[in-house]
């Protein structure tokens, strides 16, 4: 009998590892199929890249967060260049790249960055260290559905290269950062932080860069494609970043019966409703209830897609910017029972009152004990996941809410914040909470933050009133005691500048 049960087991416990085995041979495969799909020669291409980033602090704009040292991977390219993601050299106060062949952290810069579609290029300061690696050419189609690709790159948890396989999962339109657009590709192989800058290798060419994860999910990956790149690096061609063009108008779809009832819309029309127009400028050429029918000779269906090939449809907005001629685009609208080709203006962001940095630092100046700074979404970004701060903005009406996403109503108009207030006697009595947004300086209306600096340093007037556009207490100084108090807090706190870069020239003007 004991016999009997010892075979059992040994044949029982045989099958895992026949299994284990099977499964080994399958990745192996896998892995071998996708390093003969990528192509001999790709590893030397990938390197290694090492930043020290220091981000913004809002609250002390006129300082930084502490250094984060942060590593990823690029790619070679002709230039030669090395792309990577910006989110991998943004805010970095330095840049080295590592080769294959390992050796010395090689110094660079950063010579062209576009955080929104979280590409950038780096260059050595020595390019003649990339002279024996062959640069990496880019695939000139977007890749086919359940078609294999290979990425490398250097995640965390080793310093060698790593090469991971799996299959394009999906190709869709969506958004990135910034409110950039694009296609993105989503990929089953094993991403892990580190690989953000590598190379999605098809056939020896660059099909796309890794660029993001899902934390919660496995083998879940986002690739930029190489058509994203190719555009970013003809934009930046001339040594800056523009930006792509794209419309901004307020579109819904068009399946609801009662809807198109409403619309008097034909069985054989589709597309999408214009909601809201992104201007309301008489000579703009959409209107409410307008219905978009087709970008330029591709007619688009009810949900907003348009056929790019055969078994991929991608969102409409995919052929605006390849569509667009001088900035416009042509777009046919079903209006008043009739159809018409209209020209729509293109733009490369929204005008927003609170705009974005997009990698950049806030601007700022110091008066007295208080610090001022324009609004940005990354400053209301920086505590819009806490209740207390949201909750005490709406008690407070602020316009940091209300006006979160609209344009300025004149040229130059800012929303200006005092961003902190500093340890100072000429405070006592005043509510030391931040984020009060000044309407006007001794009766005069604040347009700017350099309209508020010029203001100050041209009062003639005993005292200096700061009024609230929102419920914030109004605070009053002495003007005297005011210009002191800001010597003696940048004296105290250690700050080398009363202002950022740009306002530097307004305390030096006569």
């Amino acid at each position: 009998m004991a016999a009997s049960i010892i075979r059992r087991r040994t044949v029982s416990s045989s099958i895992p590892i026949v299994l284990l085995a099977v499964v080994a041979a399958g990745l192996q495969s896998l892995l071998q199929e996708n390093r003969a799909h990528a192509a001999p020669g790709v590893e030397q291409s990938v390197v290694k890249i090492l930043s020290t980033q220091r981000k913004s602090d809002f609250y002390r704009p006129w300082a930084k967060e502490n250094p984060e040292e942060t590593s990823g991977s690029g790619v070679v390219i002709a230039g030669p260049r090395i792309l990577t993601n910006a989110h991998m050299v943004s805010y970095a106060s330095e840049v080295f790249v590592q080769l294959r062949k390992g050796g010395d952290k090689l110094p660079c810069k950063v010579t062209a960055i576009a955080p929104g579609i979280d590409l950038a290029i780096v260059e050595l300061d020595d390019p003649s260290k990339l002279a024996d690696i062959k640069p990496l050419s880019f695939a000139v189609e977007l890749p086919q559905p359940k078609s294999n690709i290979t990425v490398f790159g250097y995640p965390t948890g080793g310093d060698e290269l790593s090469i991971t396989g799996g299959i394009v999962s999906r190709i869709e339109y969506a958004d990135y950062y910034y409110e950039a657009v694009g296609v993105r590709i989503q990929v089953d192989a094993a991403l892990n932080p580190g690989n953000s800058g590598g190379p999605a290798i098809q056939d020896g060419k660059i099909t796309g860069l890794v660029f993001s994860g899902i934390v919660e999910a496995d083998n879940i990956g986002y690739v930029i494609p190489a058509e994203e790149i190719e555009t970013f690096l003809d934009d930046v061609s001339d040594g800056a970043y523009d930006g792509k063009l794209l419309e901004f108008d307020l579109l819904y779809t068009t399946e609801n019966a009662a809807l198109r009832q409403f619309l008097k819309l034909p069985e054989n029309v589709t597309g999408v409703t214009v909601g809201a127009p992104w201007k309301q400028d008489a000579d703009y050429p959409l209107m409410k209830w307008d219905v978009v029918t087709h970008v330029g000779p591709h007619a688009i269906d009810n949900q907003g897609f348009v056929d790019v090939r055969d078994g991929l449809r991608l969102k409409f907005n995919y052929f605006v910017s390849k569509l667009q001629s001088d900035g416009l685009v042509n777009v046919t609208v079903w209006r008043d029972g009739k159809s018409q080709v209209v020209r729509v203006p293109l733009q490369t962001k929204r005008d927003y009152l609170i705009p974005y940095l997009s990698g950049e630092y806030p601007d700022y100046f110091i008066y007295g004990p208080l610090v001022f700074s324009p609004a940005t979404q990354e400053l209301m970004r920086s505590f819009s996941g806490s209740r207390p701060w949201t909750r005490y903005l709406l008690a407070l009406d602020s316009p940091l809410l209300s006006r979160l996403y609209v344009p300025p109503t004149e040229a130059g108009e800012q929303l200006v914040v005092i961003a902190s207030r500093l340890p100072q006697p000429i405070t006592k009595g005043y509510d030391n909470r931040s984020l009060g947004v000044v309407g006007a300086m001794n009766g005069r209306k604040v347009k700017n933050l350099r309209h508020l600096a010029e203001l100050l340093r041209d009062n003639k007037e005993e005292f200096v009133r700061f009024e609230m556009v929102d419920r914030s207490e109004s605070l009053v100084f002495r003007a005297d005691e005011l210009k002191k108090a800001t010597e003696e807090v940048l004296v105290n706190e250690g700050i080398r500048y009363q202002a950022s870069p740009s306002l530097r020239d307004v305390w030096k003007s006569p």
